[in-house]
């Protein structure tokens, strides 16, 4: 059975996890980025990766508090 996936469309070429984070309900500010990443897993194609300017484009899936984002095309 596939998980479910939250769909998170974009109109640019890319965001970084710090902008997905936002994006995705994840945190209020991009301020709170730094801090929430030292306390979570992010998981970006399987990969274990928790550095806030890493580019996210579409097709990309992330793993984040149990549940599964795609990165979409707007």
């Amino acid at each position: 059975m596939e998980e479910n996936k939250t769909l998170i469309a974009i109109n640019t070429e890319y965001v970084t996890v710090g902008q997905f984070l936002k994006l995705a309900d994840l945190i209020s500010s991009g301020g709170q980025a730094k801090s929430y990443l030292a306390e979570h897993d992010i998981i970006v194609d399987g990969v274990n990766d928790n550095r806030r300017g890493r580019k996210l484009y579409p097709g990309t899936l992330v793993k984040a508090e149990k549940r599964l984002f795609e990165i979409v095309t707007q």
